[in-house]
């Protein structure tokens, strides 16, 4: 299979790709913004800390929540489009596993949209790898909340509320709950595809995932491919694709991903991750250890386990 596929910045969309191919397009033109937003996001410590060590100050009070209001409207921004990639996600696995044709044909066929899927994949690794170095987030959310429930106490109803009714801000509260919320997303997303569409066979999708993790892991491990990537992001791409699918396929499959009789090399790719320079693949490595479903198992073996360790 190309080898490059997944990192080829030319790969164009046949006619009959175009469709999903744009509507993909339109989601993916806007997660660099979101991941400059997120980068940005500096949250409302200090205000919130003086807030609540002096509950008499008004002064104090109004200039926390005047703080936290505008982060709230982003956090909702990001949510929203957690909602946006689930869907784009889903149109990907279908048009990347319907019948005639195999996982392989597929990705071959369609070199666009898995271009789209690997890319999808990056941006949630990126956006999961920002949240969880970011503590203020959930503090800045607890505060809204907390303040929220004592004015509906005192019946005050705030503009906010407008924006944020309290519906959305339970669904925010469970979405940044998640340690990585953008792979627990994509992973729901994955398993309601494969529960929705029965008569698919599930290794439709569990082959496409599979595959696309040995092309990322032959391009990191051999020289030859090595030495054509351009730059340390698009040997990042490769990495953060390549512990995405894992991730997916670990959700999906039965068994998941760590078993012997599972279809990705785990000890292979492990070991890539390993020789890279640490502080760049330490957020992956913890992708692993914790958003993955089957690693703590019985069935995975002892070394699989030390190697995460």
């Amino acid at each position: 299979m190309e080898t490059s596929l997944l990192t080829s910045p030319d790969a164009q969309p046949t006619e009959g790709e175009r469709e999903i191919w744009n509507q993909i397009s339109a989601v993916l033109q806007d997660s660099e913004s979101i991941l400059a937003d997120l980068q940005a996001y500096k949250g409302a410590g200090p205000e919130i800390r003086d807030a609540i060590q002096n509950p008499n100050d008004i002064q104090l009070q109004e200039k926390a929540w005047n703080a936290v209001c505008p982060l709230v409207v982003r956090l909702k921004r990001f949510y929203e489009f957690s909602i946006r990639l689930e869907k784009a996600l889903q149109s990907l696995l279908e048009s990347l596993t319907c019948p005639p044709y195999t996982p392989t044909q597929h990705l071959e066929r369609e070199q666009a949209l898995a271009k789209e899927f690997a890319e999808i994949l990056h941006f949630t690794l990126r956006f999961d790898e920002l949240k969880m170095r970011n503590p203020a987030i959930q503090n800045d959310f607890s505060y809204y909340r907390r303040t929220i429930s004592r004015n509906r106490i005192n019946n005050m109803h705030l503009d906010i509320e407008n924006e944020v009714n309290n519906e959305m801000a339970n669904r925010m509260s469970l979405f940044y709950a998640e340690a990585t919320p953008m792979l627990k997303t994509l992973s729901n997303a994955t398993m309601h595809f494969v529960s929705e569409n029965k008569t698919l066979p599930i290794e439709n999708t569990t082959d496409c995932l599979s595959t696309m993790t040995s092309v990322c892991k032959v391009m990191l491990e051999t020289p030859e491919y090595r030495s054509r990537f351009t730059s340390e992001e698009t040997l990042m791409f490769c990495m953060r694709v390549m512990v995405g699918v894992i991730i997916l396929y670990d959700h999906v499959h039965p068994m998941g991903a760590f078993c012997k009789t599972s279809k990705i090399d785990m000890k292979g790719c492990i070991k890539v991750l390993k020789e890279q320079a640490p502080d760049s693949v330490e957020g992956l490595l913890n992708a692993l250890r914790f958003t993955t479903k089957h690693l703590n198992d019985e069935s995975t073996s002892k070394q699989i386990r030390a190697m995460l360790q």
